[in-house]
């Protein structure tokens, strides 16, 4: 007998000053991108977030969009949305890889992102995932980078202790010589 599973979604976080969000979708499918907005859209809208949104083609120019608006700081936080339905060839699986590797990487360098771009088998489980009143997956990549940038702005007003200023010794072989640092 197979577990009930229960999704559990953080509260939305409380922000004290402006919170810019731009969204960067491809409408390649046009009904379920417009979803996947309106979801992202009310989700910002309850946290006081401001958003601008921008088009692209296709999901694999999200990531190179965000990046090229990263570079400018005009904004907090972003919000990638689209969707890859499975074909007959193996672009699906290059689409879909590719495009979550570039929005990983940047979010690794720190910009703070929400990863909306449904990776589905068929227009049915793509509109049941866009759905605001259902699984609402653009409003859950909205929350998620409202919930980094709250994360991140938590840190910046945060001193950095003196642990942390200070450099880790790591020892490979031998024995150090001095004070250990460099």
């Amino acid at each position: 007998m197979a577990a009930s599973v229960e999704h559990y979604n953080l509260p939305l976080p409380r922000f004290e000053g402006q919170v810019r969000l731009l969204i960067v979708v491809s409408p390649y499918y046009k009904n379920i991108a417009d979803d996947l907005i309106a979801g992202a859209r009310a989700v910002a809208q309850e946290t006081g977030a401001s958003v601008d949104l921008i088009e692209v083609p296709g999901a694999l120019e999200i990531p190179t969009a965000i990046g090229l608006a990263a570079r400018r700081g005009l904004y907090d936080g972003y919000v990638a949305l689209g969707c890859v339905i499975r074909g007959e060839t193996t672009h699906y699986e290059t689409v879909c890889n590719d495009s979550s590797r570039g929005l990983t990487l940047l979010g690794l360098e720190g910009h703070c992102i929400g990863n909306g771009i449904l990776t589905v088998e068929n227009p049915e489980q793509a509109f049941v995932r866009a759905d605001p009143k259902g699984q609402n997956k653009g409003g859950g990549a909205a929350a998620a980078a409202l919930h980094l940038i709250a994360l991140d702005r938590g840190w910046q007003s945060r001193p950095a202790s003196d642990a942390a200023k200070e450099r880790d010794i790591i020892k490979l072989a031998g024995k150090i010589e001095g004070p250990g640092q460099a």
